[in-house]
């Protein structure tokens, strides 16, 4: 099978960015409180991710998200040129997908995506009032455990079939749990998308959705390692800290 160009690969990274974007917050956007919940919005991100996944996970992987990418990278699945087109596609995408969500929530009398638009946040943005140090490490676990699952199901020896609804399901699951501490988020591209347009302290706030879903992706990745035949030295993260850190444990 022909691998995949770049430009494919950005197209089809930008487009379903802005599609998890656009319908997984538009599950609590334009809702609201008509039936908008918790669970109404884990559905529309994890069906949505699932949908997606066999729409263009063919070309791309399917990452969506920077973690991801960050991860596979790390673990050479992807080049390094590649991965600033994975990123610079989801960052793009996920802002396309947020001006659609809000060009649609604006019609809506009323509408204000000031320090709204299911921004994420901690302190008294949090949802649950969580502090700043609940937020990273819900940030840091839950996104080592979609890059887990991602990992683990893109494998050549699991079933095709079944990669759509282990991430799928999983990012449901990662949202129904963490939506209290922070609005949900382990995506660095979902939450710059919602802070952009929330403003105000969505913006000041973000840095933390960005940093500690990345640290997360890379957990997530050595998660993996612990129960795959892959070795450290097979990975980009074979330097001499992380050697020393073995050399102690073993």
């Amino acid at each position: 099978m022909t691998t995949p160009s770049s430009r494919r690969i950005f197209a089809a990274e930008f487009l379903g960015t802005a599609v998890l974007v656009l319908c997984g917050l538009g599950g609590s956007i334009l809702l609201g409180a008509n039936s908008g919940s918790a669970l109404t919005t884990a559905l529309c991100f994890g069906l949505t991710l699932v949908v997606l996944a066999y729409s263009v996970g063919s070309v791309s992987g399917c990452h969506l998200n920077p973690a991801v990418s960050l991860a596979a990278w790390a673990a050479k699945k992807i080049g390094s040129g590649l991965l600033a087109a994975y990123v610079a596609a989801q960052v793009l995408g996920g802002l396309f997908g947020g001006l659609l969500l809000y060009a649609i929530a604006k019609g809506q009398k009323g509408f204000s995506s000031s320090h709204n638009f299911s921004a994420n946040g901690w302190g008294r943005f949090s949802p649950g009032h969580f502090d700043l140090w609940a937020t990273i490490l819900v940030e840091i676990v839950f996104t080592a455990l979609l890059v887990f699952v991602y990992l683990a199901t893109s494998e050549r020896s699991v079933p095709r079939s079944a990669f759509g609804l282990a991430v799928g399901l999983t990012y449901a699951v990662v949202y129904l749990v963490t939506a209290s501490v922070d609005n949900g988020s382990a995506n660095p591209a979902r939450s710059l998308a919602a802070a952009v347009f929330a403003g105000g302290d969505a913006i000041r706030q973000v840095w933390v959705f960005i940093v500690f879903p990345l640290l997360g992706g890379l957990v997530g990745l050595l998660a993996w390692l612990a129960v795959d035949d892959s070795q450290l030295r097979d990975t980009r993260l074979d330097v001499g800290a992380v050697d020393a850190v073995r050399d102690l444990a073993s």
